[in-house]
């Protein structure tokens, strides 16, 4: 299948997708436009918020051109942060964004956090700048270091997202104390209108070890673990508006197998043709 042919096909089984290319870099308004022509009415964008903005060293490259040019940046391209960039950096983020928002499109802003964002160098009040910048928006953060996460951090980090309205990210991940993996045993509601949750595969070492995107996330969930997938989905539905549940063990099309399983267990409509289309996603 085309690329340009795969979100108009993903559209007709799905009601949601979470975008990942916002993460490296920003789409022109002309590709956000097509994202909404080839999708029906109340088809839902998340957007991964552009790496930046979630404490990962971020190469010049990966900047709009105009901002390629004001920046500066080290002998390997990698650009001095700073909040002069983030805030010009956010405001050209918005622009398409606001075809989604305006055509009813936009759901969620996922800030995915990096594991080095660690509450031994770094402190949550690091975040309000972004967090304030987006307050008409929904936002999402997910931390990727466990140390926010459990212990007396546990409370601070979830009554810092309550006050503000911040959505919590849940997520499914092997079992594991490796500082960069967070607890699967969360489900925390830190915005009534919304939750979320992301599902990592739960293979220890290739989530560890993994040398790519697919490696890492190897993984195909059984129909037990979609069961409990669907209860925990259900849990979180008791007390929030919507639920977010987006799959990212994404080799091969273990992804949207799942996804497609998860809605028949929920009671939901959907089926994907019988084929096999590895490398589709």
């Amino acid at each position: 299948m085309a690329a340009h042919e795969r979100l108009a096909w993903y559209a007709q089984h799905f009601e949601m997708v979470e975008v990942n290319s916002t993460f490296y870099s920003v789409p022109d308004q002309r590709t956000v436009e097509r994202w909404c022509a080839t999708t029906p009415p109340a088809f839902i964008f998340d957007v991964k918020l552009h790496q930046f903005f979630s404490f990962h060293s971020t190469q010049r490259k990966l900047l709009p051109p105009e901002l390629q040019r004001l920046v500066h940046a080290d002998a390997k391209g990698k650009v001095t942060a700073s909040a002069t960039l983030r805030d010009a950096l956010l405001e050209y983020f918005l622009r398409p964004m606001s075809i989604l928002r305006s055509g009813g499109k936009l759901g969620v802003f996922l800030l995915q956090l990096s594991p080095a964002f660690s509450p031994r160098k770094h402190e949550l009040s690091e975040l309000e700048s972004l967090i304030d910048k987006l307050d008409d928006y929904q936002l999402a953060i997910e931390f990727r270091n466990r140390n926010w996460l459990v212990g007396d951090q546990l409370r601070s980090t979830i009554d810092f997202l309550r006050k503000r309205e911040v959505g919590f990210v849940n997520v499914d991940a092997p079992a594991s104390d490796h500082f960069s993996v967070v607890p699967s045993d969360l489900n925390e509601i830190t915005n009534p209108n919304f939750s979320y949750l992301r599902l990592h595969g739960r293979d220890t070492k290739a989530y560890l070890s993994g040398k790519t995107v697919a490696a890492r996330f190897n993984y195909d969930y059984s129909d037990k673990e979609i069961g409990e997938v669907a209860d925990r989905s259900g849990r979180l539905a008791q007390d929030a508006k919507d639920v977010h549940v987006v799959f990212n063990n994404n080799n091969l099309d273990y992804a949207p197998r799942a996804a497609t399983r998860l809605r028949r267990a929920l009671g939901q409509p959907g089926a994907l043709p019988s084929a096999q289309t590895p490398e589709l996603f």
